[in-house]
């Protein structure tokens, strides 16, 4: 029985700040972004977007076309998470108005923690062949202003679903992983920004890499030349290239661009979506590759701390009829660009942890919005877009 990726959706907020902008405001070259990182924008949450907003926005196209019926459990993926007992999936439960019988359950291992939830789905759709199961990753990246890390920052989800005949990717069984105890990157709980060890946390990227994919390589008997394209976790898009020309030593730029190049076109413009990103990258790379019908894909997954993984999976025949990719590249154009006073306004908008109450003002969002906290208690509501989207 083949079990994988059946739909995919990509969501990020409707707003973003050009790293051009950023680089005038903090007087250093455009090129250290734009080249020595290969970021282009970033986006921005205003107040009232947070991982539940957006995670239930990404996963709202598929309700709208009917591929959430028949799901039994909800995944939620994060490193974002808002509440240290009630799992940020229940509000999206909610939202989305999934039915009772459902579990939900939030994962957290940095960014690894989507692929953990995959090879739980995996197991379930096995038992359940009927069933389904959705996972969302759903995280905003967040630094100190003025750090190395500032122009790194990003935010966005993933929502995709995972069943028996996928329509759009089968999930082969061989797998390598790796897992260590280091401190490269890490946010304590007394903190809303992330402490990282930049170029500690490269390496043991790198080395999470080469053990995953030694592994794989064992297991499977396969080749780098087994695969039509590569996708890689992507806290940066230079990364992701660094990644790869690890693996394939030698590989020129035009061969390093045409296995990767696709898989980068949407995280450059969204910035780093921690535990979401590496399906960012699959998402990005399925909406504007060629026909892969019938290619395999290698992926890998690494969360800091850390986690690796790496894995295959085989595109399946008419998988571009189940896309939305005019919708997430109109989600692209459609934002609203900031200015860096505006970026450092929102940046300064802190969520009030006194328990009273507090109505948010209403920016531009999904068809979902935070819209407040009263007695502790996090309030979310529908949006006149996605009310008007209804009506129509």
């Amino acid at each position: 029985m083949n079990i994988g990726i059946d739909q995919i959706s990509f969501y990020t907020s409707q707003y973003f700040l050009d790293l051009r902008t950023l680089a005038e405001a903090r007087g250093v070259d455009p090129d250290k972004y734009i080249v020595g990182i290969g970021q282009s924008k970033m986006g921005i949450p205003p107040p009232d977007e947070d991982v539940v907003t957006m995670a239930a926005s990404a996963a709202f196209p598929l309700k709208e076309k009917g591929d959430l019926d028949g799901v039994e459990t909800l995944l939620f993926a994060t490193e974002s998470g808002i509440d240290q007992s009630k799992a940020a999936g229940l509000f999206v439960h909610n939202l989305l108005g999934l039915p009772e019988r459902c579990r939900v359950v939030e994962l957290k291992q940095a960014c690894y923690s989507a692929t953990a939830a995959l090879r739980m789905a995996m197991g379930l759709v096995a038992m359940r062949p009927k069933s389904k199961v959705l996972i969302i990753a759903s995280d905003i990246a967040r630094y100190e202003l003025e750090s190395p890390g500032e122009s790194t920052q990003g935010c966005g989800a993933v929502a995709f679903t995972i069943s028996a005949n996928p329509r759009l990717m089968k999930i082969d069984p061989e797998a390598g992983f790796y897992a260590d105890d280091v401190m490269d990157f890490w946010r304590p709980n007394y903190l809303s920004e992330a402490l990282v060890d930049g170029k500690f946390s490269t390496l043991v990227y790198i080395k999470a890499l080469k053990a995953s994919w030694k592994q794989y390589a064992e297991e499977s008997g396969r080749s780098l030349e087994d695969f039509s394209r590569f996708c890689y976790h992507i806290p940066f898009t230079r990364m992701a290239a660094k990644a790869h020309q690890k693996l394939a030593r030698g590989i020129s730029k035009e061969d390093l661009d045409a296995v990767i190049g696709e898989s980068l076109l949407y995280s450059r413009d969204a910035g780093n979506c921690y535990s979401a990103s590496l399906y960012v990258g699959l998402t990005s790379l399925l909406d504007h590759a060629e026909d892969l019908s019938g290619q395999r894909i290698g992926l890998y997954s690494y969360g800091s701390g850390c986690v690796g993984e790496f894995f295959s999976g085989v595109v399946q025949s008419g998988y571009r009829d189940a896309l939305l990719a005019e919708t997430h590249q109109k989600l692209l154009t459609d934002r609203t660009e900031l200015t860096f006073q505006q970026y450092e306004d929102i940046y300064h908008y802190g969520i009030p942890t006194d328990g009273g109450t507090h109505d948010f003002p209403q920016y531009r969002t999904g068809p979902f919005r935070f819209a407040g906290i009263h007695e502790h208690k996090r309030i979310y509501e529908t949006t006149a877009a996605q009310n008007s989207r209804a009506d129509g």
